[in-house]
């Protein structure tokens, strides 16, 4: 059985179809190019609401188990970007140094990163991530993170998921 990975978009304009979501496929790119194990994707876009949001993550979280969902959009300062508020009110469990590495990483080459909100947490046995709307960043930021993603699945309860060799290695402590 494949694992589950979702795959969420917030975009109030992607959504009402003024352009079209380069983020999400962006995403699922990258797993592709990552994950060795069988898997498929649980796609979502909606837009920047925040009953919307949960409601997504809730359902790929608690009706499609996903084992990862990894989010885009939403996280700047705008009164509009509203995805960490809403990636909070679901998580049973926060992790805030997911979010301070891909900050740590990206103000490298981006001064205004300081600015984002990203976070990232557990729902049950799904990990929540948090990433940037813009293509490029995205894996940027899950590369700087992803030696953690496996052995967090693993913690939570979630499927072993193996990796390519093309895939930022990940860290699994020898007692794991």
């Amino acid at each position: 059985m494949p694992a589950v990975v979702g795959v969420l978009t917030i975009s109030d304009r992607a959504s009402s179809g003024v352009y079209e979501d380069k983020s999400g496929p962006a995403i699922a790119s990258v797993f592709t190019r990552w994950i060795a194990s069988p898997w498929r994707a649980e796609y979502r876009l909606v837009p920047d609401e925040q009953p919307l949001i949960e409601a997504a993550l809730r359902e790929l979280a608690d009706d499609l188990h996903c084992a990862l969902i990894v989010t885009t959009g939403g996280t700047g300062p705008s009164p509009r970007d509203v995805t960490p508020e809403a990636t909070v009110a679901v998580c049973d469990r926060l992790l805030p140094g997911f979010g301070e590495q891909m900050r740590a990483v990206s103000v490298k080459t981006v001064p205004t990163a300081i600015l984002s909100r990203q976070v990232a947490g557990t729902r049950g046995s799904s990990l929540i991530i948090n990433l940037p709307g813009k293509p490029a960043a995205i894996e940027e930021c899950l590369g700087a993170v992803w030696a953690a993603v496996p052995y967090c699945i693993d913690l939570i309860g979630g499927p072993r998921l193996l990796f390519s060799a093309e895939a930022p290695a990940p860290f699994r402590p020898t007692s794991a």
